[in-house]
């Protein structure tokens, strides 16, 4: 069993759901970095999710994209994040996933980006723009190397397209809430407890809830027919307040509302 294997058996023995925050990885620093995903594990969170910045996403809302952007333009480099990865999983208590492009993995090449992140404590991958038809290469390592591959499933995929999806899935299935990009939203969709109820006929994986997922209103909407629930765009837009706040300040308000949403869990 791979660690988030062992994760949602735990969870699901003790009658828990996830709570998944979303970092970017070196926005505004990986020092800071670091110490959200301390406190946010700290205050209940399950399992992180650590964005490796790109500079073209496929699916990021603005919130996101300015994170990359400012990432990127201060220099982060995938060997410093992983470095940071290296020194943090050790202390953590729960795991952390890289949300990284099938270009970067390409690059650095399969067998090494997995060897490599494995090395650094890293438990999956989510790689949000690898098609499950060319997910087989990737696939088979992640397997060998007992890592994670995480791959998502959207309110447009056809549905024999979802199971071939999540017959090549390992860890949980991550399902995208609405038809766009990230960002918080005010509302969700209306069918959207009615898809994830479908899938999770389908398949024995836990299903994970992304995109748009920012209030407990949404929380206590989804959690009856989710395994976990993603947040970023949220997390994201507090730690941006770093560039007017002490940062003391906002690690203070990121546990808050980590716990806020924890709370409309149970």
């Amino acid at each position: 069993m791979s660690a988030i294997d062992r994760l949602f058996e735990q969870l699901r023995l003790s009658g828990r759901k996830a709570l998944m925050p979303f970092v970017t990885a070196g926005d505004p620093d990986l020092q800071f970095t670091a110490e959200v995903i301390r406190r946010l594990i700290e205050r209940g969170s399950s399992i992180c999710e650590l964005g490796v910045p790109y500079s073209d996403p496929i699916a990021d809302g603005p919130v996101i994209q300015a994170s990359y952007t400012r990432a990127l333009a201060d220099g982060i480099k995938l060997g410093e994040i992983l470095e940071m990865a290296g020194r943090l999983t050790p202390e953590l208590s729960a795991p952390v996933v890289t949300m990284v492009s099938y270009a970067i993995v390409y690059r650095r090449g399969l067998e090494q980006y997995v060897s490599d992140a494995k090395g650094s404590g890293v438990a999956g991958l989510i790689v949000p723009d690898l098609p499950v038809e060319e997910s087989g290469p990737l696939s088979e390592i992640c397997g060998r190397e007992d890592v994670s591959l995480i791959q998502l499933i959207t309110p447009t995929t056809p549905r024999q397209r979802a199971l071939r999806i999540a017959e090549r899935t390992t860890g949980f299935i991550y399902y995208v809430s609405v038809t766009g990009i990230t960002g918080e939203r005010t509302e969700l969709p209306r069918d959207l407890v009615d898809n994830v109820a479908w899938l999770r006929e389908q398949t024995p994986l836990p299903i994970c809830i992304g995109f748009g997922i920012s209030r407990p209103e949404h929380v206590r909407m989804l959690s009856p027919v989710a395994d976990g629930l993603i947040v970023g765009s949220a997390i994201v837009r507090r730690i941006a307040e770093t560039s007017a706040k002490p940062r003391r300040q906002v690690l203070a308000e990121i546990g808050d509302y980590v716990a806020g949403l924890l709370a409309a869990i149970e």
